[in-house]
């Protein structure tokens, strides 16, 4: 009936998504192992090396680091995202944001600094002669 047979069956944190409500405000800073789907208000730091979405509704004032994002709410503050940041029509961003790379759909307010941090590409050794040569 008892048995010790459940020990390492708990779900992995990573895998879990956290949910802010719609009417729900967090004031402080949140750091998980498990994604984000924000609806309410946050002021402080998220932090998760998972993804984050922030709903039509969801409000961020503060910093936002994390893997994934997609944003369709407001986010005032900085925004650092390792991977790819997909920023939707409805979504208002003022600040600054650091991304590995960059989708932006038309009708999105984006008032940020921007840095992109993905890979540098070199030139061959053609176009590097080329460039030499016109300059």
């Amino acid at each position: 009936m008892f048995s010790d047979n459940k020990k390492g069956k708990f779900p992995d944190p990573s895998s879990q998504q956290n949910r802010i409500s719609e009417g729900t405000k967090i004031i402080g800073d949140i750091s998980s192992k498990g994604g984000f789907r924000i609806d309410g208000e946050i002021e402080g730091l998220v932090q998760t090396p998972n993804k984050v979405v922030i709903g039509k509704s969801g409000v961020l004032r503060g910093t936002l680091i994390c893997k994934d994002a997609d944003i369709e709410g407001a986010v005032h503050g900085k925004v650092e995202i390792d991977n790819l940041l997909a920023i939707k029509s409805t979504a208002r961003i003022e600040g600054e944001v650091v991304v590995g790379k960059l989708a932006v759909e038309p009708g999105a307010t984006f008032h940020a600094s921007c840095d992109m941090k993905g890979a540098v590409k070199t030139l061959g050794k053609n176009a590097k002669k080329q460039g030499a040569k016109t300059a």
